[in-house]
């Protein structure tokens, strides 16, 4: 079973936490036991699990990336000046599996599962979470 979630990105570079949105898919396929995959479209995002304590974490994954891959430097960058975002994303990767135990997924405390926007902002983003019993 598949489901789209559609969101909207507010800045360049933001990661968005989807987990309560991947939960509710979870939820409403059945599935006990198996697998969540959860997968950005678009090749300038991406999916990462990371900690949702507070902000800092999310700020300091845009601020590496921002001084690892640096924007306007990139061959791309003379077709459409996003150079950068195709390799923050491709870096990042478009997806993450999570197993899903008792109904639930079986994220640690601290994890959450986080859209990266490294194009925005965007009025439409997809995300296609396909869960698949174990």
């Amino acid at each position: 079973m598949h489901n789209i979630i559609t969101i909207a990105t507010e800045r360049r570079e933001q990661l968005i936490d989807i987990t309560e949105p991947v939960k509710a898919v979870v939820r409403q396929s059945g599935v006990r036991d198996g697998l969540a995959l959860v997968y950005a479209q678009g090749a300038t995002a991406a999916i990462m699990i990371q900690e949702n304590w507070d902000e800092s974490v999310q700020t300091d994954v845009v601020d590496l990336l921002r001084k690892l891959i640096p924007q306007g430097v990139w061959l791309h960058d003379r077709q459409d000046g996003n150079g950068d975002a195709h390799l923050k994303a491709g870096l990042v990767g478009p997806s993450e599996n999570i197993p899903i135990i008792d109904g639930e997924l079986a994220l640690s405390t601290w994890q959450n599962v986080f859209f990266c926007e490294f194009d925005g902002p965007r009025r439409e983003r997809r995300i296609v979470c396909t869960v698949m019993p174990g």
